[in-house]
């Protein structure tokens, strides 16, 4: 199933069932006292939180959904079952807002479940009304119409730790070399159009798409990438060795999640030199320390093609994300 993080549907939560004015059937009289029942109510729509980045690719074809409506009452008091609730199933990590209320509500557990509309309360039968004054009520009430509304479904992702950098720096060869996650890799701009996740010993590696200057204000992929990031709990910050000046690409990068979020970029973050089989020794060690002096802290080399090295960073990301 395609990954969709943005989409868009419409809902309706169930009527309730209209209650009823019946009366009670006793022998050697043309009529008892009132019985007529109440109305069930209507079947409200719930949104239940999945492991599933792939699940709001569901709805791209199925956008109109109908909890179903609350029985009408019935005789000899007996209310009307109420309506059966519609399921629809989310991502961990989603926000769903109510278009007409602009009511908010984010689902954070597998299994967290929150109703986003209500069913309509279900009429009263005309035994309700029986009092001292109305012996014989012959009034009763009609079910209320649910809650409709189109809803928008936003994706962030949760992952432990966010690959980010330019495009080219080397990400998604990374995420594949640390996971086997098979992302897509290229030689070109915007290589990772989507996420791509995998598993690394129990932990979530997000190779998140490439960033470019002006991304926080809209360019590229823009906010779009920023947002996937908000929830990642540690940065990882690819500058390639082939970058001219490593130092103005760091920079140009935590420019842009400053510029977007200062919880973004307060995040801790591990910065890494890759690609550094691409120069030779002096070079490395020349843009190492150029890239270092930006940071204002330690940078890892790295090449996905020296074993030794890939080792050593995955050994050291393994106890960093073991906290």
């Amino acid at each position: 199933m395609a990954f969709i993080d943005e989409i868009t549907i419409h809902a309706a939560a169930g009527k309730g069932g209209d209650g009823v004015v019946r009366w009670l059937h006793m022998q050697g009289k043309a009529k008892g006292g009132p019985a007529g029942g109440d109305g069930g109510r209507g079947g409200d729509i719930v949104l239940e939180g999945v492991h599933d980045l792939a699940a709001l690719g569901g709805y791209r074809y199925e956008k109109e959904f109908k909890a179903q409506n609350g029985q009408h009452g019935g005789n000899s008091n007996k209310k009307g079952a109420n309506g059966i609730a519609i399921v629809l199933r989310v991502p961990v990590g989603t926000l769903a807002t109510n278009l007409e209320t602009n009511m908010t509500i984010e689902i954070l557990e597998e299994g967290q479940q929150e109703v986003i509309l209500k069913g309509g309360m279900g009429g009263y039968g005309n035994a309700r009304f029986k009092g001292p004054e109305n012996q014989n009520p012959k009034e009763c009430t009609l079910g209320k119409p649910g809650q409709v509304a189109d809803i928008a479904f936003t994706l962030k992702l949760i992952a432990d730790a966010g690959l980010i950098g330019f495009p080219n720096a080397g990400k998604s060869s990374l995420l594949n070399a640390l996971t086997r996650a098979h992302s897509k890799v290229g030689a070109y701009p915007f290589t990772t159009l989507d996420p791509h996740l995998g598993d690394f010993y129990g932990r979530i590696l997000a190779d998140i798409p490439g960033l470019i200057e002006g991304a926080s204000t809209g360019r590229g992929l823009g906010s779009k990438f920023l947002r996937h990031i908000e929830r990642t709990a540690l940065l990882v910050h690819l500058v390639s060795a082939e970058q001219e000046d490593v130092a103005s690409a760091y920079r140009a990068i935590r420019n842009e999640l400053d510029i977007f979020s200062t919880d973004l970029s307060s995040k801790p973050e591990v910065v890494v030199l890759s690609k550094v089989d691409v120069v030779d020794e002096e070079t490395q060690e020349r843009k190492l320390k150029e890239l270092a002096r930006a940071a204002g802290k330690e940078v890892v080399p790295l090449s996905v093609i020296d074993d030794e090295l890939l080792k050593s960073f995955s050994d050291s990301l393994s106890k960093t994300l073991a906290g």
